[in-house]
């Protein structure tokens, strides 16, 4: 085996809970600091490696996910040389990550390469939120000064391509939570299921996720539920938007920090790293999905399914022979795509999360796979043989970053997805029609309830020509119908406004 096999051989986590005896309010670069001495400690340790970074990459906090957004309690310029700075560090590159849930592990898979060709020595990739802290401090008129001038060279890439295009946004389907929900109607209508059946399937996917956060020392939320609890709405477990209740969505108030080491296993061996903490990236993949408008399907992304077969493939392996998943769980559809595309089916024993998913261990911003990554390679050291997978989701279903993990040694080949990408960019989109008056069919909905009043939010094709319209409501009468009876497969008549919107102005759902 060559020396320049890249190898994990760290990882470290840092949390903190609001209604903990021993809580700081740690600011974001003190949860990522801390947990970046906990990944070189449990490579080694801290004192020994810092010193041997050339490369520490962050993930960026939700808080500054946009441009010219402030933070309310400041932030430091560079995020990633403040991390550096708390452990001892002096890198020569310092990166900030664009936007996106598949960041942590996007960045394993681009500094595997850069490691496997001699181009990076030791590489530590490290994020963090403190949202939950942020919100407890400001609901309380309490404030704090997490400013910090750092200075020095800073990579900065940017936030990353719009991902929604103005046709939603106009329309209401402005937040992850509608469009998510507009995918996960679109698969209940494909599958034919009512509400209630659904609301069912959803709640047997997570409920086991509950029972891996309750055990998890990091996760917010340590409660266990049935499916029968999670699916049922009540005053705590309100709808949001539909279909889904609050326990089935990402949970942001989270205080949580991950961070990975990475380096060859030639160099780990030269510095005293013991060989049972390496672990291998066997293979991986990153795939960019279609933008919302432009999927012919909405009940799934086949972007992020190829991604992971790809990663697989290069693994050598199929679905079968993965012991343990991560697989990103923001929303349920998130994790149905990915398990239904492997041909996993919904009574594998399997787990489908190593630390409990979004909605119960927390939705830790744009790092949460960086805790999945940070567990995966703990399950794995005590599971010599096995072998993990972690699929990391950013934007709306848009962007998969895989990797298959194990401890067992393999030969480093290096992968490639720009075939894999040019195919999705292939892909034919549907026509979308502009403002529309006249009838149509939905094909799929959400009821957002986030204001004042519910509004109605609903995609589907127009009778006539058969494009694809995208359509709202807020008039009560029909929003009241389209809550009361079947809204996927109702007829609508539409009607565009001045302002270039389509208006559900009636609708005749099935009873």
């Amino acid at each position: 085996m060559s020396d320049l096999t890249p190898v994990i051989i760290g990882v470290g986590e840092a949390s903190e809970r609001i209604d903990a005896a021993d809580y700081r309010a740690m600011s974001p670069a003190d949860l990522a600091g801390a947990a970046a001495r906990a990944a070189l400690d449990d490579a080694l340790s801290a004192q020994a490696l810092a010193p041997h970074l050339d490369v520490i990459a962050a993930i960026r906090q939700f808080e500054v996910s946009i441009p010219n957004a402030v933070a309310p309690f400041g932030r430091a310029d560079n995020f990633p040389r403040a991390v550096a700075r708390r452990i001892g560090a002096d890198p020569a590159r310092a990166i900030l990550e664009p936007v996106g849930g598949q960041g942590p592990q996007h960045l394993v898979n681009e500094f595997a390469q850069a490691i496997g060709a001699g181009e990076a020595e030791m590489v530590l990739l490290a994020g963090s939120e403190a949202i939950s802290t942020i919100r407890h401090l400001m609901s309380k008129g309490e404030s704090r000064d997490w400013s910090e001038a750092i200075g020095g060279q800073l990579e900065d890439r940017g936030y990353g391509e719009p991902l929604l295009t103005r046709d939603l946004v106009q329309h209401g389907a402005r937040t992850p939570i509608s469009v998510y929900a507009l995918f996960e109607n679109a698969r209940r209508a494909r599958l034919g299921l009512d509400r209630r059946a659904y609301g069912l399937e959803m709640g047997r996917l997570f409920a086991p996720f509950t029972q891996v956060a309750a055990a998890n020392p990091h996760a917010m939320s340590r409660e266990v539920y049935t499916a029968e609890e999670l699916a049922t709405v009540t005053e705590r477990n309100r709808l949001t938007s539909d279909p889904f209740p609050r326990r089935m969505v990402a949970r942001d108030q989270a205080n949580q920090g991950a961070a990975v080491v990475l380096t060859s296993a030639g160099n780990a061996r030269a510095l005293g790293v013991p060989e049972e903490k390496f672990i291998y990236l066997h293979g991986g993949a990153d795939v960019r999905e279609r933008a919302v408008v432009e999927r012919a399907d909405l009940s799934s992304s086949p972007a992020s399914i190829l991604a992971a077969r790809r990663a697989l493939e290069v693994a050598g392996l199929d679905a079968a022979a993965i012991d343990l998943f991560d697989l990103y769980s923001c929303f349920p559809i998130a994790v149905f795509n990915v398990r239904d595309g492997l041909g996993i089916a919904a009574g594998d024993a399997r787990p489908l999360t190593v630390t409990g998913g979004l909605p119960f261990f927390g939705g830790a911003g744009n790092n949460y796979s960086m805790h999945a990554i940070a567990s995966m390679v703990r399950a794995l050291r005590a599971r010599p043989g096995a072998r993990g997978l972690v699929g990391a989701n950013g934007g709306f279903l848009s962007k998969y970053s895989v990797g298959v993990y194990s401890a067992e040694a393999a030969p480093w080949t290096g992968f490639d997805s720009r075939a894999l990408q040019a195919e999705v960019d292939a892909w034919p989109a549907p026509a979308l029609a502009g403002p529309v008056t006249g009838r149509g069919v939905i094909g799929t909905y959400t009821i957002d309830y986030a204001g004042p009043a519910p509004r109605a939010v609903a995609i589907g094709t127009v009778e006539v020509t058969g494009a694809r319209f995208i359509a709202m409501s807020d008039e009560p009468a029909v929003v009241q119908t389209l809550i009361d009876r079947e809204p996927l497969g109702a007829q609508v008549e539409l009607a565009a406004d001045e302002a270039g919107h389509t208006l559900i102005r009636a609708a005749a759902p099935a009873a």
